[in-house]
């Protein structure tokens, strides 16, 4: 029996969430509902606006593939994550807040330098817009790959969001390559539109001859197989994965589970901030799949989850919400 249910790669930011109007996206040129880049210059001018005008609504360790791995713990299974993080507060912050969720964390010596930060600022209408600094998580390699935990793992977890450089694109290919010779079961999830559009070739070299779980939304999904209606994604995205999962938001979701596309109906909420609803969708998934459950069951479960999550701030639920959401579905 395996020591871990999931193992995550992905990058380590210290996640503070705000909110702000769609006039200060504007007057900040900032491109808003996608995940930007910046530079730790960028990142502290817009900090410095914000904190002038509102406080932070909340502040966690973060980045999606970490969110999606601390509600696989917090749900119940156990987790490890690899990441890069720097020998200051914010890494040591970072590293004290996943481990009390139960997350397991690699322990390679952190490097001098700065954590990886990243703003997300919440509009009035729900939706989510990030400038992300990477920082040491630029600086990720195969030594953060915990070897011998992920070839003790069900599964393998990664957030596309890794692509956008070709040193960490290499690492990622690493680790979904052992993971496949060592029969751990693979996962990808495509995270942004903007990473498929700029980064499309990266995310199929990783992808190599075939995963076995990919998630995308249905953006992601049209844009990564080249199509214009989900229908078409669907069918296209069989070349890359064994099963995958499409989100489409309040719409529910479309999964495939290697045999038969199903829909399965969204869950009505009053969405009030839509960051880590994809994060939680698959974390709740993959806890679904570990306990057995078939993929409509498994997605009927992740859209609950992710309704939560979208109606309040925060990519995190309540322990107690955690609780109330297995109770509900019998686990």
């Amino acid at each position: 029996m395996a020591k871990y249910n999931i193992y995550g790669i992905g990058a380590a930011i210290v996640d503070t969430e705000v909110v702000v109007s769609d006039k200060f996206l504007k007057d900040n040129n900032i491109e808003k509902g996608v995940m930007t880049l910046v530079d730790e210059e960028r990142q502290d001018e817009l900090m410095n606006s914000i904190t002038s005008q509102t406080s932070p609504v909340s502040r966690s360790c973060g980045g999606s593939a970490c969110n999606t791995i601390v509600a696989t713990s917090k749900l119940g299974l156990k987790a490890f994550y690899s990441a890069k993080v720097a020998d200051d507060k914010d890494g040591d912050f970072f590293i004290k807040d996943l481990k009390s969720t139960g997350v397991d964390f690699h322990n390679v010596q952190s490097e001098k330098g700065i954590t990886g930060k990243c703003l997300a600022m919440i509009t009035p209408d729900a939706e989510r817009t990030m400038n992300t600094y990477l920082g040491a998580s630029l600086n990720l390699t195969t030594q953060e790959i915990d070897k011998k935990s992920l070839a003790n793992s069900e599964w393998l977890y990664m957030e596309g969001y890794l692509v956008s450089d070709q040193n960490r694109t290499d690492v990622a290919i690493e680790a979904m390559n052992f993971a496949k010779q060592n029969n751990v079961k693979t996962s990808l999830s495509l995270s942004d539109p903007l990473i498929v559009k700029l980064f499309s070739e990266n995310l199929k070299s990783v992808i190599g001859d075939g995963i076995d779980l990919l998630f995308c939304n249905s953006d992601e999904a049209r844009r990564f197989t080249n199509t214009h209606t989900i229908e078409a994604a669907a069918q296209s995205l069989k070349q890359y994965a064994k099963t995958f999962v499409i989100t489409r938001g309040p719409g529910g979701s479309l999964t495939y589970d290697g045999q038969d596309i199903s829909y399965n109906k969204g869950v009505t909420t009053n969405a009030i901030d839509t960051n880590g609803a994809g994060d939680m969708f698959a974390g709740a998934f993959l806890y679904a799949l570990v306990n057995g459950r078939g993929y409509s069951w498994a997605a009927q479960f992740a859209n609950n989850a992710s309704s939560i999550v979208v109606s309040a701030f925060g990519p995190r639920i309540k322990d107690i919400e955690y609780i109330s959401l297995k109770s509900k579905f019998g686990f």
